[in-house]
């Protein structure tokens, strides 16, 4: 009977101590989990408004960060649209490669796990601009027996671009007929250089098509643009 006397008492004195260890806790504000402690009400999204500009076809990433809140937090688009080519994940890893241009603005929201549940939403904007612009200097026309021509070219990035210049002259059969080649590094910052075309071809209609193939090997980044005649030019002189 001691015996159980005394395993009684020590349960007693344990029970009690860690009731006191439990309200002393609470007194020093620590949470219990899934609760909201001191300094967690507030949650924030830390990233400024305006994300980094990029362009069409290049690597993006962007981690959102936020402040305050019980992890783990979760992440997601609330209204607009990303730019086409860019995902959102839970854990708030804006990634992918963008293949459209423009201004796209979005809002973003972030929830945590407290008790009670918090979200935050901020607006951000992303622009995507053309890399590699190109445009008619000398519209694509008949000259006797030759389609000539010429285009601008201007390197928008902050990279030397390797470019392939090409133009074909696509007659009805399929069977293109290269006009014009040059291969070369465009340097950033290079506005509106002229690169001229034009072969002597035979009679005929021929659609002309321009490309445009720049590499960043660096960044393993393309970039491509296109420019095409809306209807065949006629050749009607031979060579």
């Amino acid at each position: 009977m001691l015996l159980v006397g005394l395993l009684a008492g020590a349960s007693s004195v344990l029970l009690s101590q860690q009731s006191r260890d439990g309200t002393a806790a609470e007194s020093m504000g620590v949470p219990a989990a899934g609760q909201r402690g001191i300094g967690e009400s507030d949650l924030i999204i830390e990233n400024d408004s305006e994300l980094p500009d990029t362009y069409p076809h290049a690597a993006y990433e962007v981690r959102f960060r936020a402040r305050g809140g019980v992890p783990l937090l979760h992440w997601r688009v609330e209204k607009g649209i990303l730019p086409p080519g860019l995902k959102l994940d839970d854990d708030g890893l804006l990634h992918g490669s963008p293949n459209q241009t423009g201004e796209f603005q979005f809002t973003v929201s972030v929830t945590d796990r407290g008790q009670p549940q918090q979200s935050v939403q901020k607006v951000f904007t992303i622009r995507v601009f053309s890399a590699i612009l190109l445009n008619w200097k000398t519209p694509a026309h008949v000259n006797g027996s030759r389609i000539e021509g010429s285009v601008d070219v201007s390197n928008t990035t902050r990279d030397d671009i390797d470019l392939t210049f090409i133009v074909l002259a696509v007659p009805g059969n399929g069977r293109a007929v290269a006009i014009g080649y040059q291969h070369f590094v465009l340097r950033r910052g290079t506005l509106a250089q002229e690169l001229p075309f034009g072969e002597t071809l035979p009679r005929g209609g021929y659609v002309v098509h321009v490309d445009t193939v720049g590499e960043v090997a660096s960044r393993n980044v393309i970039y491509r643009e296109r420019l095409q005649t809306p209807s065949m030019l006629q050749v009607a002189v031979g060579p």
